[in-house]
């Protein structure tokens, strides 16, 4: 099956079935949406028949009305572009249920990258003792996040996982009745929803999907690479970020974040529970049928206890286990060991925690709490002098480096952020009394720029009564400036004595943050990806020389633009001069149910991450270090890229464009997310304060993903025109880390349509500023081009780029009435007062347009 290529397989299973389900779709015999299942294929139609004759959006939606419209009414008209929404944002979804139905058929999940691939080449090259030694200390940690990428509720996600199933048995009479259900199954959310509500739907992937492939996989390398031996090691552990990320988030509170860890740990109980009374069935032995029924019992009791009492310790359980496993081995032939094995690794992996639940609060938020406490808690009888804030920086250091004390939360008002933060800091003991030291063991400090960014958090630690705190401080630097800096603060905490102290009773291990989103915002693509990459290597040359292991986890989204891309290919292409003994990283929204969705397609991407690392540290043998030509050549190129993105930005027309002509300030009426678009409240929109995810959602709903490529192709021309375009070639031939950023760019551009928004170029204000952006875009084509030596974009990735195009034809329609629908804005604007309600109708349109495209993007990850 797999010998066909990977294109044509694509082609069969994915493009076929969807065309076939499709139509089936189209014709469901819906009481409102008489015709519209009729009418939807020639609207696309004269949709991508308009864009090629240059006509805009709007006339595109009046020629549509024209040839096929009874002289409707305007309301008549906005009826069917809704009900035209509704029917597309459907079709997303049974595509994504059909790529996800077909995801073992169309990859190799023998392939490339895959164990079994890894084990056959370890064997090949003599290196399986080596591979061994890496695997007991390597480690990969996807946390799953908040950020508000796509919106499904429970219920669609639901309909996805039924639907992946019938499609799979080509079950077609269920598959009609799926689709019916989900024509009727409501996808706006009226109700923002809570943190809470957040996490609730992200355990829902650990509890049916991480839990059975993360087990799998440990198993696979115990049984296959070990022998049959204990590993000594989690390869793979989970974090988690729903409940615990406050940065910009004031509706996470300290009862959220234990109600988070509580139903983690009655999530994790239940799993076990189901787990041990299906093994109870075969272990019907004597001597363990007894202990059978005892864990049966204390498992159900702990994961339905409303307390959230744990009825049974971990170590007790994990004893029982052993003690099963010993009698199976003894006395029973060894029947059913490998089930035991299964269940005590799953116990190994997952403890009564789950997933680590990380803390985060942004640097500016910890300078205000600070104020707060020294109000109270300084002077002649506090915990700090009194002249604290007229000392210098290194004094200021070292009175936070000793400081203690058991200050209660209690003290502050819910004013300020001083209650919330410390109460945070309690509650993470509290968590760690329950779940065990890995529920709540990270404080993370966004936009972390200095020393003091690190110690004033790990002074509150000290502040609640937690002389010693089994807590690692995480420090997350995100801008280019803060990235140039970052091995000087690190060693400066290095050399602090109580600093240092504490990292030796954390194992002498620090893990540092590194930030894409917000350095593609604030550098553009190639010096925030390049910046981290430099930053990473100085950072570790200093940590190996004070003897400290840096382990990196990085901020990366789901679209190159926020760090995203070929995950895997990225981290096998690091080199030897960065640590990557731990691969850790953000996951969120579509590139959760996109990579991480199925139990097929979780498996195939974890090995994937995991074989990255392994190729990287055994099998590249040196290929992936930068000659000095070479660094050369890439710094210049991301400083001349930085140059022209930074004037970009600060073009006058910048914000603007984004506020009046982009789908920006309509995030907020989403509901998709719980957290705020900007960090602060002010009307004035300011760069600095927004959010990455409704910067780069809104290039992308603009199809212009602009921080994916801007300055890329002016960096590659200018070396060009002095005449050495040939060091590009070279840098591009010899490095893997380049070819991939370049890879990814490829992929922002493949997804961008200009001739949707080519009406803008006509505009008095931003006709100019339009085509700055286009001929940015022309220029990146073709220099990316040349230097790859294609045809056409993604010419390696022929199925990647199928289901791109595949997913951009579905929601063309959806993006022309969602630009006709801000046509009509920009032009109602001008008379609010007279037109207020029709205003309401086209702003309702715009909103109602984002989820289709946020979740038609999926394979942006």
């Amino acid at each position: 099956m797999h010998r066909e290529p990977r294109l044509d397989r694509f082609n069969d299973n994915v493009l076929a079935k969807y065309q076939v389900y499709n139509s089936i779709f189209l014709t469901l015999p819906y009481d409102e949406i008489k015709r519209t299942g009729a009418l939807l294929p020639l609207f696309q139609e004269i949709c991508e028949k308009g864009f090629e004759e240059n006509l805009n959006p709007s006339e595109i939606v009046e020629r549509f009305f024209d040839k096929y419209g009874e002289n409707p009414t305007e309301k008549e008209k906005n009826d069917l572009l809704f009900r035209f929404i509704q029917y597309i944002e459907r079709q997303v979804v049974l595509f994504d249920a059909i790529e996800d139905a077909s995801f073992s058929i169309v990859n190799n999940m023998d392939g490339r990258g895959t164990l079994r691939s890894v084990k056959e080449e370890a064997e090949a090259k003599q290196k399986v003792d080596e591979l061994r030694e890496y695997l007991r200390r390597f480690k990969v940690r996807p946390t799953l996040t908040a950020h508000p990428t796509q919106f499904y509720p429970g219920s669609v996600l639901g309909i996805i996982t039924d639907l992946d199933k019938a499609i799979q048995k080509n079950d077609l009479v269920k598959i009609k009745q799926l689709l019916a259900q989900l024509g009727k199954t409501p996808f706006f959310k009226k109700e923002k929803p809570t943190p809470y509500d957040e996490a609730v739907s992200l355990i829902w992937y650990f509890e049916n999907v991480f839990y059975q492939s993360a087990s799998k996989i440990h198993n696979y390398l115990q049984q296959n690479i070990f022998d049959g031996e204990e590993i000594g090691n989690q390869v793979i552990n989970l974090g988690f970020w729903p409940g615990g990320d406050r940065d910009g988030n004031p509706f996470v509170t300290t009862d959220i974040t234990l109600r988070v860890a509580k139903r983690l740990r009655r999530t994790i109980f239940l799993n076990y529970y189901r787990d041990i009374r299906k093994l109870k069935r075969r272990l019907t032995f004597r001597g363990v049928d007894e202990i059978m029924g005892e864990l049966e019992k204390k498992l159900y009791e702990s994961a339905i206890s409303k307390t959230g009492e744990v009825k049974i310790s971990l170590e007790d359980l994990m004893s029982k286990l052993n003690n099963i496993k010993e009698i199976l081995v003894d006395k029973h032939q060894s029947l059913f060991v490998d089930e035991i094995n299964d269940m005590i690794n799953k116990v190994n992996l997952f403890g009564y925690h789950f997933a680590t639940l990380d803390i985060r609060q942004d640097s500016s938020i910890h300078e205000e709490v600070l104020q707060d406490i020294l109000k109270k808690h300084g002077g002649e009888n506090g915990i700090f002098p009194a002249d604290f804030s007229s000392m210098s920086d290194k004094e200021k250091q070292e009175v936070l480096s000793n400081v203690k004390g058991e200050i209660d939360p209690e003290e502050f008002g819910d004013e300020g952020m001083a209650k919330a933060t410390l109460s945070s800091i309690y509650a993470m003991k509290d968590i760690q009394e329950k779940s065990g030291e890995a529920g709540a063991n990270r404080y993370i400090i966004s936009n972390c720029g200095s020393e003091q960014g690190v110690l004033q958090p790990f002074a509150f630690l000290r502040m609640c009564g937690w002389d010693k705190p089994t807590v690692d401080v995480v420090p997350l630097f995100e801008t280019v400036p803060d990235l140039q800096k970052a091995h000087q603060v690190m060693e400066n905490l290095y050399t602090n004595p109580v600093y240092k102290e504490h990292l030796e009773r954390r194992g002498n291990k620090q893990t540092i943050m590194l930030g894409f989103s917000d350095g593609t915002k604030d550098g553009g693509y190639l010096m925030a990806n390049w910046g981290i990459y430099k930053a990473k290597e100085s950072i570790t040359e200093m940590s190996r020389k004070y003897g400290i292991k840096v382990v990196f986890f990085d901020g990366r989204g789901g679209p190159p633009a926020r760090g995203g891309g070929k995950t895997h290919q990225f981290y096998a292409s690091l080199g030897p001069t960065i640590e990557n003994e731990e691969i850790q990283l953000t996951v969120q929204g579509q590139t959760i149910s996109s990579n991480f969705g199925t139990r097929d397609s979780c498996t195939y991407n974890l090995e994937q991450l995991l074989s990255s690392g392994v190729s990287n540290e055994i099998f590249s043998d040196g290929e992936n270090i930068l000659s000095d030509e070479d660094r050369k050549t890439m710094t210049e190129l991301a400083e001349i890229s930085y140059n022209t993105y930074t004037n970009f930005k600060k073009h006058p027309r910048f914000i603007p464009y984004l506020e009046k002509m982009s789908t920006l300030k309509y995030y907020a009426k989403t509901n998709i997310g719980s957290r705020p678009s900007k960090r602060n409240k002010s009307a004035e929109l300011n760069l600095s304060d927004l959010r990455a995810i409704p910067f780069v959602g809104s290039w992308s709903q603009l199809k212009q993903n602009v921080p994916g490529f801007f300055g890329v192709g002016t960096a590659m021309e200018e070396l060009e025109k002095k005449g050495e375009f040939g060091r590009v070639q070279q840098l591009y031939n010899d490095s893997e880390f380049f070819r991939t950023l370049l890879e990814n760019s490829m992929m922002s551009l493949t997804k961008s349509f200009f001739p949707l928004t080519a009406y803008m170029k006509n505009d008095e204000e931003f006709g100019e500023f339009w085509e700055l952006i286009h001929e940015e875009f022309e220029r990146t084509k073709k220099m990316l081009l040349k230097v790859t030596g294609y045809k056409h974009l993604m010419q390696n990735q022929p199925a990647g780029r199928a289901s791109i195009q595949a997913r951009e034809r579905i929601v063309l329609p959806l993006l022309t009435i969602q630009q006709h629908a801000l046509r009509m804005v920009q032009d109602l604007n001008k008379n609010p007062e007279k037109e207020g309600e029709r205003l309401e109708t086209y702003e309702k349109m715009v909103t109602r347009s984002l989820y289709g495209n946020i979740n038609a993007s999926r394979n942006s990850a």
